[in-house]
C-alpha cells in the first residue's frame, strides 16, 4: 500500500455482475497521479445502485488493446564513382543545371555570398547532392596537378571544377540551406509546441475530468471489487472498455448509463470536453520529431554564428541573426515546457511518457469524448422516442375510438334531414300505425351518430329494430 493511500474494500453486489475489462492499477502505480484525488466510495454512497445492477448483470467482454509503433529507416546509396564524374551523374547533373539556369560562375558566386535569393532554396537542396566525392575531388586534383587544358573537361566537369574551388563549400552549402529553412521550419513547429502545452495543461487542470474519471472508477469497483478486488486506479485505454460493456437487454452499453447517471446527478459535469483543447491537434503531434527539429535548428544555427565570425563583413549572415536569434530562442525555450508539460501530463495519469506518444495519449481522450458526445445524443433521442409513444398511449386511453367523420357533403344531407323532422313534428305530428315505440327518435339518433349510408344498403337502425307490425307514418314526410 502506498503512503496515505487508504485500503478499499470489496463490494458486496445483489446480483452476479460482469467484469469491467479495464487495466486496473495497483496501489503503488498511484502515487502523484491523478488517481490519489479521486473518491470513487464517495460516489457509490451518493448514488442507487439497484437499478444499475438491474440493467447490467451479464457478463460481457471488452476488446483487447493492441498498441504498437512502427519504424522505418531510409537507405543511402552510396554515390557513384567516375572520371572527373561518372556518366550518370553527368547527366543528372546536367539536368539540375538547366533547371537552375544559371552559368557555373554565377552559381558559385550566389554560394560564396549567401546569395539564396539568386539560387533559391528547391535549386541548393537540388544542387546539394552534387557536392564533390573523395574519389571526385581525387581526380580534380590530378586534373589541375597536370595542368590539362580545360577545354578537355565537358560542361559538368567544367562546373564541377569551379564549383570544388569554393572554400568551405559543404559548410556554406549548409549554412545556405539552413537559412532558406529556418523560417518556413520555425513557422511549422511553433503551432505543434503549442498544441502540445496547450492539450496538456487543460487536461491536467480539468476538475470536471478528475470527476468523471471518478465516476467511472466507482462504477469500474462495483463490477469488479468483489472478484478482482478493488482498483486504485485505471489505466486510460480502459475507457475504451464502456462501449463494449452492454445491458442486460444488450441494448445499451455502460457509456449509455453513465450518461444518463451524470445528466440527473452531476449535470453540471455534462460538458466536461468543453475544458479540453488543442485534443486532436496534439494527437497528431511526433513529439520526438518535433524536438528532434528544434535541436537540429538550434545546431544549424550555431554553424551560422560560426560562419559569420569567419567573415563577420557578410551582412547577409549578419541580419539573419540579427531576426532569427529572438525566434530560436523561444523555439526553445517552448520546447522545454512542452516536453515537461506532455511528461508532467501523462505521469499525473498514471501512463508512462518514454512509450507513449502524444498520438495514443491524447488519441484516448478524444476517442472518449467524440462516444461521450454521440452516446448523450442516442440517450435524448431514447428520451422523445419514449415521450412520444406514451404520449401515443394516453390519448388512445382516454376513451372509446371516435367514428370517422362524414364527408361534409354527407354531413349537409343529414343535417337537412333532421331539421326537415323536427319541422314536421312541430306543424303536424306524426302518427304511428301499431307499435309507437318511438322509433322516429332512433333514426334521429342514429343519423347524428352514424356516417351516411346509401339506400340501397339500408339503416342500421331498420335492421336492429324488434319485430312487430310494419311502422306506418301517416304524414307525408318520405325518407
Amino acid at each position: 500500500m502506498g503512503p496515505g493511500v487508504k485500503a478499499k474494500k470489496p463490494i458486496q453486489t445483489k446480483f452476479r455482475m460482469p467484469l469491467l475489462n479495464w487495466v486496473a492499477l495497483k496501489p503503488n502505480q498511484i502515487t502523484g497521479t491523478v488517481f490519489t484525488e479521486l473518491n470513487d466510495e464517495k460516489v457509490l454512497q451518493e448514488l442507487d445502485m439497484s437499478d444499475f445492477e438491474e440493467q447490467f448483470k451479464t457478463k460481457s467482454q471488452g476488446p483487447s488493446v493492441d498498441l504498437s509503433a512502427l519504424k522505418s529507416k531510409a537507405a543511402q546509396k552510396a554515390p557513384s564513382k567516375a572520371m572527373l564524374i561518372e556518366a550518370n551523374r553527368a547527366k543528372n547533373l546536367a539536368i539540375t543545371l538547366r533547371k537552375g539556369n544559371l552559368g557555373a560562375d554565377r552559381i558559385c558566386q550566389a554560394i560564396e555570398t549567401y546569395d539564396l535569393q539568386t539560387l533559391g532554396l528547391d535549386f541548393l537542396e537540388l544542387l546539394t547532392r552534387f557536392l564533390p566525392t573523395e574519389y571526385e575531388r581525387s581526380l580534380i586534383t590530378r586534373f589541375e596537378r597536370e595542368q590539362r587544358p580545360i577545354e578537355e573537361l565537358s560542361e559538368e566537369d567544367r562546373f564541377m571544377l569551379r564549383f570544388s574551388r569554393i572554400p568551405r563549400l559543404p559548410e556554406r552549402m549548409n549554412t545556405l540551406t539552413f537559412l532558406g529553412n529556418f523560417p518556413d521550419t520555425a513557422q511549422m513547429l511553433m503551432p505543434q509546441l503549442n498544441a502540445i502545452i496547450a492539450a496538456s495543461m487543460s487536461i491536467k487542470s480539468s476538475d470536471k475530468l478528475r470527476q468523471i474519471l471518478e465516476i467511472v472508477l466507482a462504477f469500474g469497483n462495483y463490477m469488479n471489487s468483489s472478484k478482482r478486488g478493488a482498483a486504485y486506479g485505471f489505466r486510460l485505454q480502459s475507457l475504451d472498455a464502456l462501449l463494449e460493456m452492454k445491458s442486460t437487454d444488450r441494448k445499451q452499453t455502460l457509456l449509455h448509463y453513465l450518461v444518463k447517471v451524470i445528466a440527473e446527478k452531476y449535470p453540471q459535469l455534462t460538458g466536461f470536453h468543453s475544458d479540453l483543447h488543442f485534443l486532436d491537434k496534439a494527437g497528431s503531434v511526433s513529439l520526438d520529431s518535433v524536438l528532434g527539429d528544434v535541436r537540429s535548428l538550434q545546431r544549424g544555427l550555431e554553424l551560422t554564428q560560426r560562419e559569420f565570425v569567419r567573415q563577420d563583413d557578410c551582412v547577409v549572415l549578419k541580419e539573419f541573426l540579427r531576426v532569427n536569434s529572438p525566434v530560436m530562442d523561444k523555439l526553445l525555450a517552448d520546447s522545454k515546457t512542452a516536453q515537461e508539460a506532455y511528461e508532467s501530463v501523462v505521469e499525473y495519469f498514471g501512463e508512462n511518457p518514454k512509450t507513449t506518444s502524444p498520438s495514443m495519449f491524447f488519441s484516448l481522450f478524444s476517442r472518449f469524448i467524440k462516444a461521450y458526445k454521440k452516446a448523450e445524443q442516442e440517450v435524448e433521442q431514447w428520451k422523445k422516442e419514449a415521450a412520444a409513444q406514451e404520449a401515443g398511449t394516453d390519448t388512445a386511453g382516454k376513451g372509446e375510438p371516435q367514428a370517422p367523420k362524414s364527408p361534409p357533403k354527407v354531413r349537409r344531407q343529414q343535417m337537412d334531414l333532421i331539421s326537415e323532422l323536427k319541422r314536421k313534428q312541430q306543424k303536424e305530428p306524426l302518427i304511428y300505425e301499431g307499435d309507437r315505440d318511438g322509433a322516429i327518435e332512433d333514426i334521429i339518433t342514429d343519423l347524428r351518430n352514424q356516417p351516411y349510408i346509401r339506400a340501397d344498403t339500408g339503416r342500421r337502425s331498420a335492421r336492429r329494430r324488434p319485430p312487430g307490425p310494419p311502422l306506418q307514418v301517416t304524414s307525408d314526410l318520405s325518407l
